[in-house]
């Protein structure tokens, strides 16, 4: 029997706040006691949707209508897309198609691909700067960074880089802008709103990722086939130290206030946590057989962690270090923990107020959705063939894209 079948039958979670991720279509909040509290609830759905978008091997984006519970549509947006992201203030996703060579922009309301910008050859990923209104992404194929008007939709600024970059991020102070070189092994610095180039700093060797810290003082960089972290500080554009890892890493996270990074390892079968105060290495977690990706709650009290291995998700108390074997408000141990998904589960999000967990399932095609509140799996929904990205977006249908 698949995954999918064997599903139990969704419960209506109790929320205190009134939003469509909280319940299901066509039935009111828990606390709407009243008829005008009823009609106030049908006028929110009218005009709120929110949906989660899904990328897949057939190049295009898979929409699932997170209150019907179901997937809506599938938009063609061109071949290997990558870097799918939704704009922080705008009903817009956008994605790059890597064999495209160009930046998509998908209307949210229309289900439509609105506009494809041009950047150039083997784009991978995206980021917006701090206010939203530019978008930077890079192309390893001619090692270029560039700056796109996200109103206008024109590239505003373009500079060369090292080899083969594949990422651009901007530090949350908007001065810099950081570029990953994956061939050269550096992390170029340039300036945020010129994007020349103003240092280069060796790295660990083939990095692809980077975090900031909040006050833009620290870049943490990663490379997928290193055991080792490096730490620069973007201050004096200066190698801090490399630091030794457990395993090599597939994904990192900062929490909020910048104290500490989780660095999760399917070769080292769970997580480290990284003082970043100190440049340290500290606590270690096993999670499973191969932890390969994470979310962390907005107060960083929780850290769910996907296992591509065991297909199944694991929750962990991150302030105790210690993995969730019961439900987050109600006993529920017959249920079981770690939390089953679909196959080989990756990418994961929560929706916007952190009452569902999102979860694409790579080996089975679909998206698992887990109410947080209880650690329950509601419902798988297919998607299409090996999704990969996931980005979730609520908005109003009268949003406006000027």
């Amino acid at each position: 029997m698949s995954k999918s079948s064997s599903v139990q039958a969704a419960h209506r979670p109790r929320s205190s706040r009134w939003c469509c991720s909280s319940i299901r279509a066509g039935s009111p909040p828990q606390r709407a006691s009243s008829s005008a509290a009823l009609v106030r609830w049908d006028a929110l759905c009218r005009y709120l949707r929110l949906c989660a978008y899904v990328t897949t091997a057939e190049g295009s984006v898979a929409v699932v209508d997170l209150v019907k519970l179901k997937t809506v549509a599938h938009i063609p947006v061109g071949s290997r897309p990558s870097g799918m992201r939704e704009h922080p203030g705008r009903p817009e996703i956008l994605g790059v198609s890597l064999q495209g060579g160009y930046v998509w922009v998908l209307d949210a309301r229309t289900y439509q691909v609105s506009a494809r910008i041009p950047v150039g050859p083997l784009p991978y990923a995206l980021d917006f700067s701090p206010h939203g209104d530019c978008v930077y992404t890079t192309t390893s194929g001619n090692d270029t960074v560039l700056a796109i008007d996200i109103r206008s939709r024109a590239i505003v600024a373009r500079e060369r880089t090292g080899r083969e970059p594949v990422l651009a991020k901007a530090t949350p102070d908007e001065k810099s802008v950081l570029v990953v070189n994956r061939r050269d092994g550096s992390l170029g610095i340039h300036d945020g709103a010129t994007l020349a180039l103003r240092s280069t700093v060796l790295v660990v060797p083939q990095p692809d990722d980077v975090a900031v810290t909040p006050d833009s003082s620290l870049a943490f960089v990663m490379s997928r086939t290193e055991p080792r972290l490096s730490v620069v500080d973007l201050k004096r554009s200066v190698l801090v130290t490399n630091l030794e890892l457990a395993g090599k890493p597939t994904d990192m996270l900062l929490k909020p206030d910048g104290g500490e990074l989780y660095v999760i390892s399917p070769e080292a079968h769970g997580l480290q946590v990284i003082n970043t105060w100190t440049h340290e290495a500290g606590d270690t977690m096993v999670l499973g057989s191969a932890p390969t990706r994470a979310v962390l709650s907005a107060d960083a009290s929780l850290l769910y962690v996907s296992d591509t291995a065991a297909d199944r998700v694991t929750p962990v108390d991150i302030i105790n270090r210690r993995i969730i074997r019961e439900a987050l408000l109600e006993k529920h141990p017959e249920k079981g923990f770690p939390i089953p998904t679909g196959d080989e589960p990756a990418a994961l999000r929560f929706d916007p107020n952190e009452t569902q967990l999102l979860v694409v399932n790579q080996g089975s095609g679909d998206l698992a959705v887990i109410r947080v509140r209880t650690n329950f799996l509601v419902t798988v929904i297919s998607v299409g063939q090996s999704p990969k990205e996931l980005a979730i977006k609520l908005y109003g249908n009268k949003e406006s894209t000027k």
